[in-house]
This record gives structure tokens, C-alpha cells and sequence, in this order.
């Protein structure tokens, strides 16, 4: 179960020494955003030898944040860190699922030449930074094996659209922002991946981010990026399946299993149907992951 992604800066040798540290479910080794253009080629260098060094059976899945598909950056960043099989890709600036089967078909062509016989590459699109990826959250559907969740961000499109801000007073989203990470939600039941929730970029206040998280995962988020290692135990704390949820659940399926393939059942004054038994199936899977 990853609750928390964490960016690293693929240039910054001593972040990426610490980051084995950090309990972060997932590190994100930045190679877009987190570094300039004349820093990337040395940026590469260093996430690659990063994954080639780490230990097979490290607790942290590790990911790689690459350029936009439609820049020249992405292909050389795709050559340098394929061969070191990353767990995962970020893909940023997503346009469409159409980006998502091109990046799986670059990925299928040099994990074969690299000879690469572990677990596909996944990815992760983030399918909110430009105006016009909003429009197409629709093609993100079931089938596509590389697709792993999907994310999103603001603050590329908060630019695009011209806001000056993108949270109220009490660091809830603005009515537009809203209505994009509800779609993002709608979008990940469609494909049938987790919805990973967005940065808090105010890194020092905590209180606002557990309030942040604890509405996200109300919402349906799974997870939650970090922009700094003191949220992760935050989000870690949040995401994780909470001791009363998990003995409410098992209670559930007790109840299920003893009512004789019963559809519905009644549980503490309440009526239970099908969608409430694979609510707890799903939550108790999750705490029984690493």
C-alpha cells in the first residue's frame, strides 16, 4: 500500500543519500521540475546510479518523475533510467491515456533491449497540468497494464488559467480546483486505479496538511505526495487503515459470510449491501499490505 510519494531532486546527491532513510512508502527521483536544464544530464547520471545501488529488496518502491513525453528531455531521461529498472514513472503534463500508451511503448522497447525480466515499469500520469488534460480524464479506462494510479497538480494549471491562488483562508481548494480533484477521483474509479492526492506545499504547517490529508482520503485518495520528508509521517499516519475502520470491516464480512449469500444484511442499525462488503474486502487488503 503506498501512502505517501516523496520528491527527491535527482541532482541533489546528498537528498538522494538520505532518502533510503525516510519511511516513505514511494521516493519520486525528480527529473522535471526539481532541476534545471543545464544540471539534467548529471541529474541522470546520479538517479541512475542511485537505482542500480539500491538493494533488491528495499522496503521503498522508487520512481522516476522524467520531462514531458513531448520533449526531447524525455527520451534521454527514458534511456538513462530504464536500464536501471525504476519501480515506476511519473509521467508529468500528461495530455490524455494516448500519452500513457505511448510512454508503455517506449517502455516495452527498452526494457526488451535492456533485457529486463522484472515487473513491468509502472506509471503514473499526472493528468491535470495543462487546461486541456482536464477535458480528457474520460480516456483514462480499465485495460491499460502499466497504469498504476493516477495524480494530479495545481499549480502548473493554476498558471495556465491564470489564478493567483489556489486554497481559501482555511487552505481548502477554490471552487475550480475542487471540481478538478473531484473529476480526478471520478477518472481513477473509471480506470480502476488509486487517486493519489496533491502537494501541500506549506511543508512547515503541519496542522494544515493532516487536515488537508484526513478530507483527501474522506474523499477517496489513497495516498498523498510530499514535497519534504516531515510529511511524510503525517501522511503515512493519515493514508494507513485506522485500527476501528479495520475491526468495523471485519465485523462486515463476518456478517456477510454467516448470512447464507444473503445480498443485504442489517449491521448496527443499519442496512449493508454488496458495495458496502467490497468497501471492507478492499480496507482490509490494504492493511494487510507492507
Amino acid at each position: 500500500m503506498l501512502r505517501s510519494f516523496l520528491f527527491v531532486p535527482g541532482d541533489n546527491e546528498r537528498r538522494l543519500a538520505k532518502a533510503p532513510s525516510i519511511d516513505a512508502d514511494a521516493l519520486i527521483l525528480d527529473l522535471e521540475d526539481a532541476v534545471v536544464p543545464e544540471r539534467k544530464a548529471e541529474a541522470r547520471r546520479h538517479v541512475a546510479d542511485y537505482l542500480l545501488q539500491r538493494k533488491t529488496d528495499d522496503r521503498q518502491s522508487v520512481w522516476v518523475r522524467i520531462n514531458a513525453l513531448d520533449t526531447d528531455a524525455a527520451a534521454d531521461d527514458l534511456a538513462a533510467v530504464v536500464p536501471a529498472a525504476p519501480d515506476g514513472i511519473m509521467l508529468p503534463k500528461a495530455h490524455s491515456a494516448l500519452q500513457v500508451s505511448l510512454l508503455a511503448g517506449m517502455l516495452d522497447e527498452l526494457e526488451a533491449t535492456a533485457g529486463h525480466t522484472a515487473e513491468p515499469i509502472g506509471i503514473i500520469p499526472l493528468v491535470t497540468e495543462t487546461a486541456a488534460a482536464v477535458f480528457q480524464l474520460g480516456s483514462y479506462t480499465p485495460g491499460m497494464p502499466r497504469l498504476r494510479a493516477l495524480t494530479w497538480g495545481a499549480e502548473d494549471l493554476s498558471v495556465i488559467i491564470g489564478a493567483t491562488q489556489t486554497r481559501d483562508e482555511q487552505s481548502r481548494w477554490l471552487p475550480v480546483f475542487q471540481q478538478v480533484q473531484s473529476i480526478v477521483l471520478l477518472a481513477a474509479g473509471a480506470a480502476g486505479v488509486p487517486a493519489i492526492e496533491t502537494i501541500y506545499s506549506q511543508f512547515t504547517d503541519g496542522k494544515g496538511l493532516q487536515q488537508i490529508a484526513e478530507r483527501a482520503r474522506q474523499q477517496g485518495f489513497t495516498g498523498m505526495l510530499a514535497i519534504h520528508p516531515q510529511q511524510v509521517p503525517i501522511i503515512n499516519a493519515i493514508f494507513a487503515p485506522h485500527a476501528d475502520e479495520i475491526a468495523y470491516a471485519k465485523r462486515v464480512v463476518q456478517k456477510f459470510a454467516a448470512a447464507n449469500g444473503a445480498g443485504a444484511i442489517e449491521l448496527d442499525g443499519k442496512m449493508l449491501d454488496e458495495p458496502h462488503l467490497r468497501q471492507a474486502q478492499r480496507l482490509l487488503a490494504a492493511s494487510e499490505q507492507p
